[in-house]
């Protein structure tokens, strides 16, 4: 949605590709490059359709959201993470022939913390272009009286910038629990599926990086190396996390 010129061009790529998804695993040929790669993978690695079609699908309600219609609760944050990273982890393990109900489950939980996370690193670049909706339910802007009404409509002000800091620590520290969960599952995920939940271990760094700027996702240090570090830092920490089978 991002890169479209318009909202309305961006929401109809997102459609073509709930069709053209259908098209594929209906064996109908479709005249793209990256829909002949997709079809290729599919067939290779038996891609459940349900999955491949869920992120979409989310994306697709998300972009039809209306710039008024806040999310009220994390709950509701919690399952466009859900749909939108964890699927993406749940289609890996697929494609790798894992077949774990505790690697999904700690998939469930670390896609929910990176997606959390993902969400509060698009505050500033949402604020940047003056968009009056942004990924901060309204139970927890009201609690940090970042919500306002007006013109009989509420809006969420980033004003303030320690009530955001106090509203950010509390959907980081959602995500860190998520994190937490999928970390402790980690004696049951067999060997071979840890080095698929390696993203846990992005989501640790930004987390990190949040608590050293006193969760402030203004500070310009986020946006330094990768994820806050230098991107050496961060290819060792996969390194380390991958050779000690760890995520």
């Amino acid at each position: 949605m991002d890169v479209a010129s318009d909202p309305r061009i961006g929401l109809m790529r997102l459609l073509w590709w709930q069709e053209a998804i259908d098209k594929i695993y209906a064996n109908k040929v479709i005249e793209h490059p990256a829909a002949q790669a997709l079809s290729s993978v599919i067939s290779e690695n038996r891609i459940s359709r349900g999955w491949l079609k869920r992120p979409v699908e989310a994306r697709i309600n998300d972009a039809r959201r209306e710039v008024t219609d806040i999310p009220e609760t994390i709950e509701e944050l919690e399952k466009y993470a859900e749909d939108t990273v964890s699927t993406l982890l749940y289609m890996t393990l697929q494609a790798g022939g894992i077949r774990s109900t505790a690697a999904d489950h700690a998939a469930s939980h670390a896609g929910k913390a990176s997606g959390l996370l993902l969400l509060l690193r698009s505050l500033p670049y949402h604020a940047s272009r003056n968009r009056h909706f942004c990924y901060i339910p309204t139970e927890v802007a009201a609690k940090h009286g970042l919500l306002v009404k007006e013109g009989g409509r509420f809006e969420i002000r980033l004003d303030s910038r320690e009530s955001l800091c106090n509203a950010v620590f509390d959907m980081a520290s959602v995500a860190n629990v998520h994190l937490q969960k999928a970390r402790s599952l980690a004696g049951t995920v067999p060997t071979e599926a840890r080095s698929m939940l390696l993203p846990a271990v992005s989501a640790q760094v930004f987390l990190d990086t949040l608590s050293r700027v006193h969760f402030d996702v203004f500070d310009p240090r986020l946006a330094r190396g990768v994820l806050g570090i230098s991107p050496l830092s961060y290819q060792l920490k996969l390194k380390w996390s991958s050779w000690r089978g760890k995520y």
